[in-house]
């Protein structure tokens, strides 16, 4: 099942497609990512970001959650922030969550 490309931005509500899991692997002692076929081993402070790609949360509300909780450079911490995002958009690993219609 592919995912639709999207552009990520403060704006975006970014969430996990349904074919993708976060999921904690005890053989591994780590965070994956699992996908049809694919497997992604996340860093620690990618898989804080991806607990909070809910599709509920913009992606400005996840910037300025971690730029409190780490009292570090809102804008710094944003360009991070979306370049992992669109990163893992681009591989499919991430979606945007749409307006539900009537």
């Amino acid at each position: 099942m592919a995912s639709r490309h999207i552009s990520v931005s403060e704006q975006s509500r970014p969430m996990l497609p349904r074919h993708a899991k976060l999921r904690f692997d005890e053989t591994r002692q780590r965070w994956v990512i699992l996908a049809p076929e694919r497997v992604l081993a996340p860093d620690d402070i990618a898989v804080e970001i991806l607990q909070l790609c809910d599709g509920a949360r913009s992606v400005a509300a996840i910037i300025d959650t971690l730029a409190l909780k780490y009292t570090a450079d809102r804008a710094e911490i944003g360009a991070d922030v979306i370049a992992m995002l669109q990163d893992l958009a681009d591989k499919g690993f991430l979606t945007e969550a749409r307006e539900k219609t009537p």
